[in-house]
């Protein structure tokens, strides 16, 4: 299937590994030209038509200097996906977590994607047409402990953002959407800090035990296995391409089956 993405210009935050860099590959595939930002770009070297930026997009000027540098390039933006984010595991519950950690998973998790949708809405708005993917989280919505309650509650705030942004531009030709993927074959889920080594290092077992321990408790995963990256980028190309024209305001959720209310 075509998904008339060749030549469209598309901005990937958070590109330089897991779900970020699944979704650059995905979309430089389907032949659009990608402008990648993340602080390290080694990753993104060789991949053809990607143009990688290396910048830090916590800070308030980031995203706007991304978007700015894609405008430079290509003179105009088709699909901005904004995936870059993190968590850390808050083992002290609400109590225990300070403003200053809230404000460091909002900064990472809300205001880079706000900050870069702002950047780059009056270009779609110029043109008439444009697809954003927010990147979110089942955490926006389904918390089963306190442990990352302030990612939570960060991915809550875009996930928001999403059904205003859809409500308030639809009639201007642009299309804001939200995935929300369960657990992730990714360093959140998998690397050294994540959640499998935080919680392993915290109650005395290996991390691959402590990673099913974390799934078992909060209702386990049907498919009993993680989502990979490669799936929740396939997702997100396909909200990208001009065939999912009148979908916006939309939530779709990657999980294995972890949730299971209607």
């Amino acid at each position: 299937m075509d998904l008339e993405l060749t030549n469209k210009v598309a901005v990937v935050t958070g590109a330089s590994k897991g779900i970020g860099l699944a979704v650059v590959e995905g979309l430089s595939a389907e032949g659009a030209q990608v402008v990648a930002g993340a602080r390290g770009t080694e990753s993104l070297g060789g991949i053809e038509r990607v143009t990688p930026v290396a910048l830090d997009l916590a800070t308030p000027d980031g995203p706007g200097r991304l978007i700015g540098r894609a405008l430079e390039a290509h003179g105009h933006i088709d699909v901005l996906v904004n995936n870059v984010g993190g968590v850390r595991m808050r083992l002290q519950g609400f109590l225990g977590t300070s403003d200053d950690e809230f404000m460091w998973a909002l900064q990472l998790n809300f205001f880079a994607a706000l900050r870069a949708t702002r950047a780059v809405l009056p270009a779609m708005l110029r043109q008439g047409s444009g697809s954003i993917v927010n990147v979110v989280s089942v955490n926006a919505f389904f918390e089963p402990d306190a442990g990352v309650l302030d990612y939570g509650a960060a991915k809550a705030a875009l996930l928001n953002l999403t059904k205003s942004l859809a409500q308030e531009f639809g009639s201007k030709g642009i299309r804001v959407n939200a995935i929300s993927p369960g657990p992730v074959s990714t360093d959140l889920w998998l690397g050294k800090g994540g959640v499998a080594q935080t919680v392993a290092n915290a109650t005395g077992v290996d991390p691959e035990t402590a990673r099913k321990n974390v799934l078992a408790s909060i209702g386990g995963v049907p498919t009993g296995r993680l989502t990979t990256p490669e799936e929740v980028g396939t997702l997100v190309v396909m909200l990208s391409s001009p065939l999912t024209a009148n979908v916006t305001g939309s939530n779709f959720v990657i999980d294995g089956g972890l949730i299971k209310t209607t």
